[in-house]
């Protein structure tokens, strides 16, 4: 085919003109002696018209045969019609067939309504479908996004490892693995060795893979995930709840500018996302609980909760229902969040942390604090903890030469994703979900 090869996505360039693209059927119509076959190539869709008397007989009947998911690549005229999803049909001229799907073995996915199981068991095949590739490029478009974010503020993106000799936050929810001679776990967050190479860089941030071993079924639960980890040398907590609002902004904005499309086909309410601006909402914990128990005594709450436990999904969903954008709830009970978490002067049982609570039930997005300053305190913490302290060994270092102030947090793409497209089940925002019963494919 002599055509230019283009993508479905820029088919707009060239208007009027022959082009081929490579790419599969996704559905064919026929009305008479007229085939509308639809393409899709990974960008996009587009509509192909075939009338019987325009071309020769055997292309007509090579696209006549195809069947879903056959590959083609195809060649036609690229015409505007306002009528089309993309804007663009293209008058068929000639049709390649790749691979033809065996009619003996057809697609497994049709067109129909499969259940949820029979999806995730053909996962591979799933991602295929219009509104699963539309999460997918959210999805890539959100990690993009917060790269910019960082790179343009002056963070410096490092790496910490996926293999650690200790737990960030207690071994019992780690993936334990063996290392040699040694014990070691599959990481559930870059955090520690973050804050050494903001020792040594001032702001950095790290994306990566993380691995969390909870026993949970929750649609907000995954046990493979990605974050996006920024820490800050002498940053505040006011430093990282800044930060944060400012990230999220930016990556609503981000998506409604380039995704508007895709956005459109995962059926997302469009006007939700645009009201998230800066400020956003800030309350104490104390306050969460006081919003909480005057929810339960109206009935809107169905478990009264008392001070010092830490808020469950039924309880963020209630909080977060309260407003049209996120929510940020800082300064939590010591007892309830991590041991390096640096204590409020003011209350030394409350810890310098905020959670960032996603609008319309979406829960717990963001999680970030200010970290534990003194070598004294820390070395306390991590017995109290029952935490190995020779493990920790490097770690006690950070406050023994040249410590300072210093903040962060952690962003879960899959949780962003789910929120910004959303969706119901974090199952969705990534290719291949690792979840407590799900291995496969």
């Amino acid at each position: 085919m002599s055509s230019p090869i283009t993508t479905i996505r820029d088919v707009g360039k060239h208007d009027g003109q022959s082009v081929t693209i490579r790419g599969w059927l996704y559905n064919l119509r026929e009305s008479g002696k007229l085939l509308f076959p639809i393409f899709r190539d990974g960008s996009g869709q587009i509509q192909g018209v075939v009338p019987k008397s325009a071309v020769p007989p055997q292309v007509f009947d090579a696209i006549k045969n195809l069947t879903q998911e056959s590959s083609v690549i195809v060649e036609g005229k690229v015409r505007a019609d306002k009528r089309a999803p993309g804007g663009y049909e293209l008058d068929v001229a000639n049709v390649e067939v790749v691979q033809r799907v065996s009619e003996s073995d057809p697609y497994p996915i049709s067109l129909k309504e499969h259940g949820v199981e029979f999806l995730m068991e053909h996962r591979h095949l799933w991602l295929r479908s219009p509104r699963q590739a539309s999460v997918l490029r959210v999805r890539a478009e959100i990690i993009k996004a917060a790269r910019d974010f960082f790179d343009d503020r002056g963070f410096v993106l490092t790496d910490p490892p996926i293999l650690t000799p200790s737990a960030c936050e207690g071994t019992s929810t780690l993936f334990p693995v063996d290392y040699f001679d040694e014990q070691a776990y599959l990481t559930q967050s870059g955090q520690l060795y973050l804050e050494a190479t903001a020792m040594a860089l001032g702001k950095v941030y790290s994306f990566g893979p993380t691995f969390r071993a909870e026993k949970s079924k929750t649609r907000r639960h995954l046990t493979e995930f990605w974050m996006v980890e920024p820490e800050i040398a002498y940053g505040t907590l006011d430093d990282v709840m800044e930060l944060a609002e400012s990230l999220l902004t930016f990556l609503v904005k981000r998506c409604l500018e380039r995704r508007h499309a895709d956005l459109v086909i995962i059926g997302r309410d469009l006007e939700k996302l645009q009201k998230i601006e800066a400020p956003f909402p800030r309350i104490t914990y104390d306050e969460a609980v006081a919003a909480l128990q005057e929810g339960f005594a109206k009935g809107a709450v169905e478990n009264k909760f008392e001070w010092g436990g830490d808020l469950g999904s039924p309880d963020e969903t209630y909080l977060s229902s309260q407003y049209d954008r996120p929510l940020m709830i800082h300064r939590y009970p010591a007892t309830v969040k991590a041991f390096y978490m640096e204590p409020d002067p003011q209350r030394p049982d409350v810890a310098l942390c905020v959670d960032v609570l996603a609008p319309e039930g979406y829960g717990e997005i963001i999680g970030g604090s200010q970290r534990m300053f003194s070598h004294e305190l820390l070395l306390q913490r991590i017995h109290d903890h029952g935490l190995p302290e020779e493990a920790f060994k490097w770690y006690l270092d950070l406050r023994k030469y040249g410590s300072v102030p210093h903040s962060g947090f952690g962003m879960g793409i899959e949780r962003a994703v789910a929120w910004i497209c959303g969706l119901e089940h974090v199952r969705e925002t990534i290719p291949f979900p690792r979840m407590l019963n799900r291995l496969y494919p």
